[in-house]
C-alpha cells in the first residue's frame, strides 16, 4: 500500500533525520504536505523521536493527556533514559537505546496523532459545539 501525505508512516519508513540536511528537507516535505512530522536521530550510541504537528492542531485536552501519559510511561520505565519534552505541539522523546526501539515508539506515537485526531473529527464532541457530550474513559 503506498503512503500518502496524511497517513500514519510505518517504523521502516521513518526518516533518520541525524543529518541536518535530512532533518531540514523531511521537515520542509511535512510542511508541505500539511503532514504530522515524525523522525529520529541519532546522538552518540542513543536515539530520539521527534513529533512536530507543525500548524496542525492536535487533539483534545483528554486525548493530550493520553500522550502526554505515553511519554511519561516511557521516562518511568527508563525506555527513555533521558527524558522527553511534551506539549500539545512538539514531542521530543530522548535517549531510547535503539534504532528500532526508537522507529517503533515514533511510529506508534505518528500513528496515535493521526488516529486521534481522525477520531476527534468523525466524532465531535459538544465541549466544542459539534455534538453530544462524550463521558471520559478512566
Amino acid at each position: 500500500m503506498p503512503i500518502t501525505p496524511g497517513m500514519p508512516l510505518p517504523a521502516a519508513l521513518i526518516p533518520d533525520c541525524t543529518a541536518e540536511d535530512a532533518h531540514r528537507a523531511a521537515y520542509k516535505r511535512a510542511k508541505a504536505d500539511s503532514s504530522i512530522f515524525v523522525c529520529i536521530t541519532r546522538q552518540g550510541v542513543h536515539w530520539s523521536v521527534v513529533l512536530d504537528v507543525i500548524s496542525r492542531p492536535l487533539v483534545t485536552g483528554e486525548a493530550i493527556k493520553f500522550l502526554r501519559s505515553a511519554v511519561e510511561e516511557l521516562v518511568a520505565t527508563g525506555a527513555a533514559a533521558g527524558g522527553a519534552n511534551f506539549s500539545a505541539e512538539y514531542i521530543l522523546i530522548r535517549q531510547i537505546g535503539s534504532e528500532k526501539q526508537a522507529r517503533e515508539i515514533a511510529a506508534a506515537f505518528h500513528a496515535a496523532i493521526y488516529g486521534l485526531q481522525q477520531l476527534q473529527v468523525a466524532v465531535p464532541c459538544r465541549a466544542h459545539g459539534r455534538g453530544p457530550e462524550r463521558p471520559t474513559l478512566s
